[in-house]
This record gives structure tokens, C-alpha cells and sequence, in this order.
């Protein structure tokens, strides 16, 4: 045995950790703000027994948390360190897998979007509109400041309330979200003015932009 193996073994839990799409798709869920078991579940689409599995492998790594509160328990990301990572980790993937790049854009598109600087500095411009299209619970957790909540499922209902005039920047939950794109289609269709912001609101939120809560 080389004297250094140890180290490796100890760096590979990480990789491990990391080695399971849904274990990835739990983080990002979680990245956005805590959730019970039962919440993570339905929010990522993942079974309920398979969820609970997955977040014990992820907790072994260190990469989540938990509190309990009366019987319900929270999970989170460990910290803010950890969010950090996913993103680098991910925009790594992105330059180096063609492979990924291309099921990126057979998810979402090819929809020009807008960055998380452009946002931040268009966020004074009073004929720029930024709609939250996630659920209500997720905005009230944070989102970009002065952002209009409008989920997904009320966007069709709630067009009259939008300004016709607006240049609508629209967003979801991370970077591989459909909801966002969904709702620049429809809003366009209805002759609006809008664009995807890139990478959501992990996008914003990893670059260390400001929140309302």
C-alpha cells in the first residue's frame, strides 16, 4: 500500500458522494432552500425511500445537514461552501463535456438569456420586469431583489398583471431548470418581451448577488 492512500480514499467519499445523478439533483433542490424529506421528494422527483438513502450517503459526506423541528427534520446544505462547489463543479462539466452541453440544450433550449451581471445592472431600469416563476414558498426564502412572484402554473392567468411594455427577465430554481424557458415560450406567444436569466437563481445566488427575503 503507497503511504498516501489513505488521503485518496478520504477524497474519493467525496467523489462518491457526487457520483449519483440523483444525489445531484437532491443538492441542487436543497441549494435553494431546506426541505423536509417529504418536500425534497416531490421537489426533485425522486421516491420517498430512495430520497431518505440518498440523503444519508450525502450527510456521510458531509454535504448536508439536518434539524429537527418538533417531528419533522430539515435537510440543508452543509454551508455556503458547499453551494460554491456545485457551481464550480458544474460550470467545469460544462466546459469539458460536449456530451452535457448538448443534453443542456435539448432541455432548455436555445434560448438567449441574460446574465446574472447583466441582471444586477438593469435591476434600477424601471422597463425591466423580473418575474420569480417558481412556487411561493420559494420566494419567500429568497429571491432576486424586487422581483415579482408569479409561479409557473398562474403565469397564463396573471398575464394582465404584467406591464406590456416590460423587458421580462425570467426565473426558475438552477441551471438545468425548464421552468423558466417555459415561461419566456408563453410569454412571448402572448407577444411579451422576455428572456431566461441564465442559470436561475443558484446562478445569482452563487455569484454572491444580493436577496430579499
Amino acid at each position: 500500500m503507497f503511504a498516501e492512500e489513505p488521503i485518496y480514499e478520504q477524497l474519493a467519499r467525496i467523489g462518491k458522494a457526487l457520483s449519483g445523478p440523483v444525489r445531484l439533483r437532491l443538492l441542487d433542490v436543497l441549494d435553494q432552500r431546506e426541505r423536509t424529506v417529504e418536500e425534497l421528494a416531490r421537489a426533485a422527483g425522486v421516491p420517498l425511500k430512495n430520497t431518505s438513502a440518498q440523503l444519508q450517503q450525502l450527510r456521510a459526506a458531509h454535504l448536508v445537514t439536518s434539524r429537527r423541528d418538533g417531528t419533522r427534520v430539515y435537510y440543508r446544505l452543509a454551508d455556503e461552501s458547499v453551494s460554491r462547489f456545485l457551481g464550480a463543479f458544474q460550470a467545469f462539466a460544462g466546459e469539458r463535456l460536449a456530451d452535457l452541453r448538448g443534453a443542456v440544450r435539448d432541455r432548455l433550449g436555445d434560448l438567449e438569456g441574460v446574465t446574472a451581471d447583466e441582471l444586477a445592472a438593469r435591476l434600477a431600469d424601471p422597463s425591466t420586469l423580473v418575474l420569480d416563476v417558481r412556487s411561493a414558498a420559494d420566494y419567500a426564502a429568497g429571491h432576486v431583489p424586487g422581483a415579482v412572484s408569479v409561479p409557473m402554473a398562474e403565469l397564463r392567468d396573471r398575464l394582465g398583471e404584467l406591464p406590456a411594455s416590460a423587458e421580462i427577465v425570467a426565473y426558475c430554481g438552477g441551471p438545468y431548470c425548464v421552468v423558466s424557458p417555459e415561461a419566456v415560450r408563453v410569454l412571448r406567444a402572448h407577444g411579451r418581451s422576455a428572456r431566461p436569466l441564465d442559470g436561475g437563481y443558484l446562478a445569482w445566488r452563487r455569484d454572491g448577488k444580493p436577496l430579499e427575503r
